[in-house]
């Protein structure tokens, strides 16, 4: 085959040796795996080989952490393709070349071989759960944030098979509410206008260990989507608003929230104020602080429904460092803390809410409950402890038994010094290692 010019000048010319596999590229972002041969183009010197070092090469592609060449040229090679990249200067290591190996304005010649590339990894926490393949390069440099309105068109498929194929349109971060799964939102951030993609997105973000038996999707399985964004309208940029701009996008959110919630959707609902919350952060005016108040008041309702009540204290904590004395906050972290088993530190709650307000039936009540679960709590250690001291008395009782035998008797023990006698421990003890250091505590109870 003739060479072709890939870069429009002559600068970088590909010469196909071995047609690859499939009709796939790889894109910008991906990790791409080749052997490679290079060799200088005046006198066909090889400066540099991976074969040579029986080692693949990889790097991420399009990210400029290679010569121009190879990004330009390996973006266009299918699976197992083999071909001869000739790079002039400009397109290598120009005029200062890579000595001593590489002389300046050397005009370079690589023989190429693919062997397979990974998608870019969009995971948040960088483990390859959500990768993307990008098919067709969208426009410009734009990508929808978080709360942008998006159309798409989404082909989902479980091992060949499709299981769903819409248009859709929605808010990036209500996908839930109309099926799409966690790991095609996240991906949707990244995305240009135009841009037609492949993801493979792992089961913790999408159907997870249940499934989804309407669409027939097993429980943990790895899914693959084809999404086309056809369209996208940012969100506003919340450090580009005025404070009055931003008081209307706070209570838009908030309000979105509270329908969530109505609709006992209460993930949505917490995402919704979240939104809500991180627009009135900007300032410490106390119109903010009160609008702060009551999304955090909301927010430990919602962690309450959703039985995170570890959250639901902490979202407390803070409505409660904006108004010490907000009663609503006070009740609910009394009760996230009565259900973290926390009784005493509730009750110090619920108190405060009575002291506030002496006619609330409500704390009054779950005042009564605290006082029951700490007696219970008391009582059931009296009757440990009780135990404990019984196994004491009969385990002294038999060592002072023990010590009335004769002395033929004791030999079968072996012979201690006085001091050595005073910390052995008892039958006991030895069968119940974890009370010896409350049996030496009590030892001076026990001599009195």
């Amino acid at each position: 085959m003739a060479f072709v010019d890939l870069s429009g000048d002559g600068g970088v010319q590909k010469q196909i040796l071995q047609e690859g596999s499939g009709d796939e590229t790889p894109s910008s972002g991906c990790t791409v795996s080749l052997h490679y041969t290079g060799t200088l183009d005046s006198d066909g010197k090889q400066f540099d080989s991976s074969r040579d070092r029986n080692e693949p090469f990889e790097f991420k592609l399009g990210q400029g952490s290679v010569i121009k060449a190879f990004d330009m040229g390996v973006a266009t090679m299918k699976l197992g393709e083999k071909c001869v990249l000739k790079c002039a200067p400009d397109y290598a290591y120009g005029a200062s070349g890579s000595p001593p190996n590489i002389p300046p304005n050397s005009t370079l010649n690589f023989e190429l071989e693919m062997l397979g590339w990974k998608g870019e990894d969009l995971s948040p926490g960088s483990d390859k759960s959500i990768e993307r393949f990008v098919l067709t390069p969208g426009e410009g440099k734009k990508t929808p944030n978080d709360g942008a309105l998006v159309k798409i068109h989404l082909v989902g498929r479980h091992e060949g098979r499709i299981f769903e194929e819409r248009d859709v349109e929605f808010n990036l971060g209500e996908g839930e509410e109309d099926g799409i799964v966690s790991g095609v939102e996240i991906a949707l951030e990244k995305f240009k206008k135009g841009e037609t993609a492949k993801l493979i997105v792992k089961p913790k973000f999408a159907y997870g260990v249940d499934g989804n038996k309407e669409l027939g999707v097993p429980a943990n399985a790895t899914l693959e989507y084809t999404i086309t964004m056809n369209e996208f309208e940012r969100e506003p940029d919340s450090w580009k608003l005025d404070d009055a701009e931003r008081m209307t996008q706070a209570k838009l959110f908030k309000e979105k929230g509270t329908n969530y919630f109505k609709a006992n959707k209460f993930s949505l609902a917490l995402k919704m104020y979240e939104k809500s919350r991180n627009y009135v952060t900007s300032s410490d005016s106390d119109e903010f602080k009160q609008f702060q108040l009551l999304i955090y008041l909301n927010k430990a309702l919602c962690y309450q429904k959703l039985n995170n009540h570890d959250e639901a204290r902490d979202a407390c904590n803070e409505a409660l460092n904006i108004d010490k004395k907000n009663v609503k906050a006070l009740y609910r972290r009394g009760q996230s803390r009565l259900a973290l088993g926390d009784s005493e530190k509730a009750l110090e709650d619920f108190v405060a809410v009575q002291e506030l307000e002496p006619e609330n039936k409500a704390a009054l009540n779950q005042i009564t409950i605290c006082k029951q679960k700490i007696k219970a709590y008391n009582d059931q250690q009296k009757k440990v402890f009780a135990g404990m001291f019984t196994k004491f008395a009969q385990s002294d009782k038999q060592d002072e038994e023990l010590s009335r035998q004769p002395d033929v008797m004791k030999q079968n023990f072996g012979e201690w010094r006085d001091d050595e006698r005073e910390h052995e421990p008892t039958r006991f003890e030895q069968e119940n290692p974890d009370v010896i250091m409350l049996n030496e505590s009590l030892k001076d109870f026990r001599n009195m």
